[in-house]
């Protein structure tokens, strides 16, 4: 019983902590795209995964545990990659 108590301690722990960014990006119209904003914003630090949905023009970028992504840099790799912010949620 203890090691279930730990673990679910553990676990809620890890959620608490992560971070969720939503940025609505302009511009976006196919795959190469994606794979620009993918590999600009990915290699941020901090970011644990990212995932842009092309259809909504949504990209959302999950934190490692414990860290967080700044919004302004996110906001500036999506600029460099030749796109334009127009809304970021964090949650």
């Amino acid at each position: 019983m203890k090691k279930v108590i730990l673990f679910v301690a553990v676990f809620w722990m890890g959620i608490a902590n992560a971070q969720t960014l939503k940025v609505s990006v302009n511009g976006m119209v196919c795959a190469f795209c994606v794979q620009g904003i993918e590999r600009n914003v990915g290699g941020l630090p901090g970011v644990k995964k990212i995932k842009v949905d092309l259809d909504s023009h949504l990209v959302t970028i999950e934190s490692k545990d414990g860290e967080k992504v700044d919004a302004e840099t996110v906001k500036k790799a999506i600029a460099d990659s030749g796109f334009n912010v127009t809304k970021i949620e964090e949650k």
